[in-house]
C-alpha cells in the first residue's frame, strides 16, 4: 500500500481518488437525543451528521414513509446454557438503557418495532461457545431492537449475522455489567439491494471491557453508529471495523466515544478497501473526553486502500477534549492508493498478478480478522474477501 500521510483538514487527493480527511473539532450533539420521532427534523443533507449519506438511497427510512412489512427480516438465536433469551414488548424497561437514538432513522426505529429481542448472561457465566444471533432479510421494511447484557463478571462472544435483502432499521443496547466482558462480531454480509441503518450503544461497567469487531461487505447503503459510554470507573472499550466497499456501494461508519467517567480507555481501528466506479466509503471517529474523565487514554485510527479508480473516501477524526488531565488521546486518518511497486515486487518473485494482489489486500486486513477469534467467521470473511477480489480482475 502506498499509504499517505495524515491529510489535512479539507483536503482531496489529485486524481479519482477523493479523500476528506478533517480534524474540526466535534460537537457533543448535532441535535439532543431523544427517542420521539417528532423532535427530528426530516434530514435535507446539508446537517453535518448527513451531509455524507445519499438520503435518495434511503428507501424513506429517513422521511417516515418506510413502512414495515411483514417480510422484513427473520431473526433467529442460537445460544449456549446460561443464556437466557426472551422476545418482549415495548414496556419492558430494559430497553434504551444503554444509549437514547441519537438521529431520526433511529428514533423511527426505536417507535415502530413490535417486539424486541433480550438476551442475558448470567452472573459470573463464562462462555465457551458464542451466541450466534442471525439476522436475514426477506425482501421487505423492517425496525428492530435487540438488548445483550452481561451481567457482573459474565464473559462472552455475540456473533451478529445480516444476510438477505432488506430495508432494515435498528438499534442494538450492549449493558456490560461491572467486571464482565463481551465481545461482539457484527457482520453485514447483505445481498446487493438491501439497505440496513443501525446505532449500537454500549454501556460498560466498572472495570468492564467491550470488544466491538464490525464488518460490512455487503448492501446498497449500510450505515453504522457505534456508540461508547461508561457506567463507572476502569471501562476499556476496543472498536475494530474492517469494510470492503464495492462498486456503487454507500457504507458510512459513525463512531462515537464519550468518557464521561474518570479512568477508563477506548481504542478505535477501522480499515477499508474500496474498487469500483462509484464506491464511497465514510467514516467518521468522534471522542468526546468531558471534564470530568480524567485519567482517560485514547486513540483512534482509520486506514483506507483504494484498488482501483472512481472511489471515493471521506475520513473524519475528532476529538473534543475538556480537561488537560489525561492520559493521553490521539487520532490518525491515512489513506493510500494500491502500490505497484508492491505488486511488481511479488510479481518478480515468480507469485502471479492476481496472487500477488490478494496477499497484498489480505496482509492488510490480516490484523482485524484475528481480533475475531472465531476460525470459521474468519475463514468465511477471507473468502468473502478473495471472491471480491476475483470479480474485479
Amino acid at each position: 500500500m502506498a499509504e499517505a500521510q495524515n491529510t489535512p483538514a479539507g483536503s482531496t487527493t489529485a486524481g479519482s481518488i477523493a479523500v476528506a480527511a478533517e480534524s474540526t473539532v466535534a460537537t457533543r450533539m448535532s441535535a439532543p437525543p431523544s427517542f420521539d420521532v417528532a423532535d427530528f427534523p426530516v434530514p435535507h443533507g446539508r446537517e453535518e451528521e448527513w451531509r455524507f449519506t445519499p438520503l435518495e438511497r434511503l428507501r424513506g427510512l429517513h422521511d417516515g414513509t418506510a413502512v414495515a412489512t411483514g417480510s422484513g427480516v427473520k431473526v433467529a438465536i442460537d445460544a449456549p446454557e446460561g443464556v437466557t433469551v426472551e422476545t418482549v414488548g415495548r414496556d419492558d424497561a430494559r430497553l434504551g438503557r444503554a444509549g437514547t437514538p441519537v438521529d431520526r432513522v433511529a428514533a423511527q426505529a426505536y417507535s415502530s418495532f413490535a417486539q424486541a429481542s433480550v438476551v442475558t448472561v448470567a452472573k459470573d457465566t463464562v462462555l465457551t461457545e458464542p451466541v450466534r444471533i442471525a439476522v436475514h432479510g426477506e425482501g421487505g421494511v423492517a425496525y428492530g431492537h435487540q438488548v445483550i447484557e452481561l451481567e457482573a463478571f459474565a464473559e462472552a462472544v455475540v456473533v451478529i449475522d445480516h444476510t438477505g435483502d432488506a430495508v432494515l432499521a435498528a438499534n442494538i443496547d450492549y449493558v456490560i455489567g461491572d467486571g464482565a466482558k463481551l465481545t461482539v462480531v457484527s457482520v453485514q454480509d447483505w445481498d446487493d439491494t438491501a439497505v440496513h441503518v443501525g446505532q449500537h450503544n454500549a454501556l460498560v461497567g466498572r472495570d468492564a471491557s467491550f470488544k466491538s469487531i464490525i464488518v460490512t461487505l455487503g448492501g446498497d447503503l449500510v450505515r453504522l453508529h457505534p456508540r461508547i459510554a461508561y457506567a463507572a470507573t476502569g471501562g476499556e472499550a476496543e472498536l475494530f471495523g474492517l469494510y470492503f466497499t464495492d462498486k456503487g456501494q454507500h457504507q458510512e461508519h459513525r463512531l462515537l466515544v464519550d468518557h464521561n467517567t474518570p479512568h477508563c480507555t477506548s481504542n478505535a481501528v477501522y480499515k477499508g478497501a474500496l474498487q469500483g466506479d462509484g464506491a464511497h466509503a465514510v467514516w467518521i471517529g468522534d471522542v468526546l473526553i468531558q471534564a470530568a474523565a480524567e485519567g482517560t487514554d485514547t486513540y483512534e485510527m482509520n486506514r483506507n486502500l483504494v484498488l482501483t479508480d472512481g472511489a471515493r473516501v471521506d475520513s473524519v477524526p475528532n476529538l473534543e477534549i475538556e480537561t488537560g488531565e489525561i492520559v493521553g488521546a490521539g487520532h490518525a486518518s491515512a489513506t493510500g492508493r494500491f502500490d505497484d511497486e508492491q505488486l511488481f515486487y511479488l510479481q518478480s518473485r515468480g507469485i502471479p498478478a492476481e496472487e500477488a494482489r490478494r496477499l497484498v489486500v489480505r496482509g492488510f486486513f490480516a490484523e482485524l480478522v484475528q481480533q475475531i477469534g472465531l476460525p470459521d467467521v474468519e475463514a468465511r470473511l477471507i473468502e468473502k474477501i478473495e471472491a471480491e477480489l476475483k470479480a474485479s480482475v
